[in-house]
């Protein structure tokens, strides 16, 4: 058991150092699946998509699967899946859902504002 927090610690450690090595100006994302179930495949796709098309060349993006890394949902205090956290730039962000909804996956990494209504 020790052994895998000492796994679990090394991991967010190593994405911590990672993520300050890295420029302000990157995007830093977690993307935390169940396996690969249809929900998972679909999260993967559509947020690969969107990255692809309002963050080229400017984002680091990690999947996660949770049934492999069962600590880290505790350690990111995961209640549902998929999850994406927005971990840089600043303000840390989640978006739960297969990120099908685009408007609010933008709004949620802050490429666009609200609209208000």
């Amino acid at each position: 058991m020790n052994e895998k927090k000492a796994k679990v610690k090394s991991a967010t450690e190593e994405f911590n150092q990672t993520a300050a090595d890295v420029g302000h100006d990157k995007y830093m994302l977690r993307l935390f699946i169940t396996g690969s179930t249809a929900r998972s495949v679909l999260a993967i796709s559509n947020l690969k998509k969107i990255c692809e098309e309002y963050l080229e060349g400017q984002y680091e993006l990690e999947v996660i699967d949770l049934y492999k890394n069962p600590l880290l949902a505790k350690e990111e205090q995961i209640i549902a899946a998929p999850t994406l956290i927005k971990k840089l730039p600043l303000p840390f962000r989640r978006i739960i859902g297969d990120m099908s909804n685009e408007e609010k996956v933008l709004v949620g990494l802050d490429l666009r504002k609200l609209a208000k209504t």
